[in-house]
């Protein structure tokens, strides 16, 4: 299966990277709606799509908005917005208000059920994460291959969600700051850093980690020593837009 990285960096978006967005082509799945959703046209691949939102802060939901442009002209039988009920009634009621998006939004808003059925036989949950605000982490099962996505929360190599990534063939987990940045801001500000991320790679025995929402004030390649992970768990990766992953 692929995943693409439509936008793999975190708060802003800088010459490198937009902020958070992840697309399933082949099972019309899409993770957050951050400033890369404007590159959905290229490579969605179904007349249904769910959109999975961890929080409502706003590099996580911009993109929303550039729905109306990224689905005009196709033919779509349906598109949802699943999150916390909280969330979805502040996109709905504050990011689509009429003075700032005048035009409706056509899409089903819909809190999260428990087990969420996708194509392939698939099925989705989710677990609460730690940060400012609350976040939403979530993994998806399939027979042959799984794949868990964590943003916005801080790492550590006993973390409550522990057991909910155990295993998994792809992580997808948020280290926004390398490790020079003081902890204490790093625990406050709700992330993490790259060397407690390996370390929980490591713990949940995950296959593949793969590093996102990276610090965009770092205008880099590499803007949190990929080095560092790998020394702890080697099977680690930064993720790049538009680089395809396969898993």
């Amino acid at each position: 299966m692929k995943l693409a990285p439509l936008g793999t960096t975190g708060y802003h978006p800088n010459e490198l990277r937009h902020t958070a967005c992840y697309a399933l082509p082949e099972v019309g799945v899409v993770l957050d709606a951050g400033t890369g959703m404007f590159r959905l046209p290229n490579v969605l691949a179904t007349d249904e799509l769910d959109i999975f939102l961890s929080h409502a802060h706003l590099d996580h939901i911009v993109g929303l908005t550039f729905l109306l442009g990224a689905l005009y002209g196709r033919s779509m039988k349906r598109v949802t917005v699943h999150g916390a009920p909280a969330k979805l009634a502040a996109v709905r009621e504050h990011l689509f208000h009429i003075e700032i998006f005048p035009i409706p939004l056509q899409a089903e808003f819909r809190p999260l059920a428990a087990h969420v059925n996708l194509p392939k036989g698939g099925v989705l949950t989710h677990f609460p994460l730690a940060h400012p605000g609350g976040s939403i982490g979530y993994r998806l099962d399939w027979p042959d291959r799984s794949l868990a996505y964590v943003t916005d929360t801080t790492a550590a190599a006993d973390a409550p969600y522990l057991e909910k990534i155990r295993g998994v063939d792809l992580l997808l987990h948020e280290c926004y700051f390398d490790d020079d940045a003081p902890r204490e801001f790093v625990t406050t500000t709700g992330h993490s850093h790259t060397s407690a991320v390996a370390q929980l790679a490591r713990s949940a025995g995950v296959k593949r980690l793969v590093l996102i929402h990276l610090n965009p004030a770092i205008n880099s390649i590499d803007p949190v020593g990929l080095s560092a992970a790998r020394r702890i768990f080697p099977a680690t990766e930064l993720a790049e837009d538009c680089k395809i992953i396969e898993f």
